[in-house]
């Protein structure tokens, strides 16, 4: 129970991590294919990219509620039982943060460029439509985020070294 206690700030902070880290590889993907140009109808030109996040679902908390109280006495049987929920379920080891998935957008824009080998008819060009500001901006706030991230860790581990010199 213990271990599983100490463990779950560093679990949940590294699934954050995760996420950040994937916000960061996915900016940079879009920044480096701005100008990838494909010809039209083909499927193998880049699409822009974007991380969706979603927060764990509500029964977690619980879950990891009960889990924590998982090495407590039961004095009464009126007690909760801290290795089956309510409905049944065991327990699994899991930790609260965030989810994530990476999601492709068909957006181009076209550019009018007769003489690019990837020209439509109309010498049109099809490139992904991607706002380099945008992108740079989503850079810089998923790495500020994990910074964030990186100091709870930290945090964690003075907490930890303050709790063991007691």
């Amino acid at each position: 129970m213990i271990p599983d206690r100490l463990s779950t700030a560093f679990q949940t902070a590294a699934k954050g991590l995760a996420v950040q880290r994937e916000r960061i590889n996915v900016a940079s993907r879009n920044i480096a294919n701005v100008n990838t140009s494909s010809t039209e109808g083909s499927g193998n030109g880049y699409r822009p990219q974007s991380v969706r996040s979603s927060a764990p679902q509500p029964t977690d908390f619980k879950e990891m509620l009960s889990q924590s109280l998982g090495g407590l006495k039961k004095t009464r049987e009126q007690h909760m039982s801290p290795k089956v929920l309510g409905n049944g379920r065991a327990l699994g080891s899991q930790s609260l943060g965030p989810n994530h998935t990476i999601a492709e957008e068909d957006s181009f824009r076209y550019e009018y460029e007769p003489n690019h080998p990837d020209a439509n008819e109309e010498g049109m060009v099809r490139y992904p439509d991607i706002d380099m500001v945008e992108e740079m901006t989503r850079m810089v706030s998923a790495n500020q985020m994990y910074e964030a991230n990186l100091s709870s860790i930290e945090a964690e581990k003075q907490i930890i070294k303050q709790a063991l010199k007691i």
